[in-house]
């Protein structure tokens, strides 16, 4: 695109009319999208583009961790044997491949996600749920799961308020949810580590393991989302407004985050 038809585009898009009241996780990222009614289309495309990579290189960048952790939060949140699961933010089905472990029922899980990439390239047990749909408008029924899991896609969400209000909703009385994500590292030194980790490291090698050329640019992504993203402290403001209570997080190595909350009956 040439840079005046990129300026009219940019033009174009932010004389739209916004939602000021909307609760966003993090700023306009200029070096991806130009105005925040962009950001959606762009986050779906970059993960149709690289959701057949995206399970090698998060080994890769989780030093095959990954299951382990995600296992361990979800039994910490409260998932048990026989509940109902709602997997929001499914992509490949790393956090449901989990959950059926705990449930013992694939049928007892459904993963929800807007990248249809994602979903077709989703390796989860037969008998789960694979539907098309956002953390804004989950299609499910009022109270349709005890458990409601997000794994490290909270940074993608448009409007916080909107989606929390939507957990609540497809939640059971007493249903309990797990949200994952990575934190920005408080201390300079440790997150000017992480920055040459991610921002650095991983994008580099992410070009030797994936097959698609946008994982490089997914990886930067990952981190300037990070890097940017709302506090703790206002994402567990955002959870108690929506009816949400007992709000928790619980960290791990300074910049793994662990959301847990209930819905009271």
């Amino acid at each position: 695109m040439s840079s005046g038809a990129a300026a009219e585009q940019c033009v174009a898009c932010c004389s739209m009319p916004s939602d000021d009241t909307a609760l966003v996780p993090h700023g306009i990222l200029t070096d991806y999208y130009a105005c925040e009614q962009d950001r959606r289309a762009y986050v779906q495309g970059i993960f149709n583009q690289t959701a057949a990579d995206y399970d090698r290189v998060e080994r890769m960048m989780a030093f095959g961790s990954g299951s382990w952790y995600r296992r361990r939060a979800l039994q910490t949140a409260g998932l048990c044997s026989g509940m109902s699961v709602l997997d929001v933010g499914t992509g490949t089905g790393l956090v449901a491949r989990e959950a059926v472990r705990i449930v013992g029922t694939p049928a007892l899980v459904t993963g929800v996600d807007p990248s249809a990439g994602m979903i077709s390239n989703a390796k989860v047990p037969v008998g789960v749920r694979l539907l098309a749909g956002s953390a804004e408008s989950i299609p499910a029924a009022d109270g349709a799961a005890d458990f409601l899991s997000m794994g490290y896609a909270l940074r993608h969400i448009s409007d916080l308020s909107v989606a929390f209000s939507e957990f609540h909703r497809v939640l059971k009385s007493g249903g309990r949810l797990c949200l994952l994500e990575i934190t920005r590292p408080e201390g300079f030194i440790h997150r000017a580590a992480l920055k040459i980790y991610m921002r650095g490291f991983v994008p580099l090698a992410s070009r030797l393991v994936a097959r698609r050329a946008g994982m490089p640019e997914l990886m930067r992504y990952y981190w300037d989302t990070i890097e940017a993203c709302a506090s703790p402290a206002s994402i567990m403001s955002a959870l108690s407004s929506a009816g949400f209570r007992d709000v928790t997080r619980a960290v791990d190595l300074g910049i793994f985050s662990m959301y847990g909350a209930y819905r009271p009956a």
